[in-house]
């Protein structure tokens, strides 16, 4: 399981012109899930992003989590994450899971995120064309592979 992970003041996303999904102060994770990922995958994923010390104090020093800053996320599916562009010049997503597969997991990583106390937890809406507005904050941008984590 794939995360690009955005510190962002505010972020929102619509489908068909509507906005199905806002947050103020957070995060905004882009969530891609392969073939090979399962719930364990998730359970860590969030964990992780959950206490990821990358919000300013009053030092302004990166020293505070989401946790600590009661912060908010917006979680998008995007299986473009899983892409394989060692070759040619298309991208090879075979490597993604399958809707049936993803689509849980996307849900219960987003419910992972509220279990490790995100008061906010919003979503896109699985598999639609979403359109993606976002004030990054710094900016700070991190990707998180949930196979490269302990445990």
């Amino acid at each position: 399981m794939k995360a690009v992970i955005q510190r962002v003041s505010e972020c929102s996303v619509k489908v068909d012109g509507k906005t199905v999904g806002e947050i103020g102060q957070g995060f905004l994770i882009l969530l891609g899930i392969e073939k090979e990922d399962n719930e364990n995958d998730a359970k860590k994923l969030a964990s992780k992003i959950s206490v990821l010390r990358v919000f300013t104090d009053e030092n302004n020093k990166m020293n505070l989590s989401l946790k600590d800053i009661d912060g908010e996320v917006l979680v998008v599916s995007n299986f473009t994450l899983c892409a394989d562009c060692r070759r040619g010049r298309r991208p090879d997503f075979m490597s993604a899971a399958r809707p049936e597969q993803a689509q849980p997991l996307y849900e219960f990583f987003c419910d992972c995120m509220t279990e490790n106390g995100v008061r906010k937890t919003e979503k896109g809406i699985f598999g639609a064309d979403m359109k993606v507005s976002l004030l990054n904050d710094g900016p700070v941008t991190i990707i998180i592979d949930s196979h490269d984590l302990a445990g």
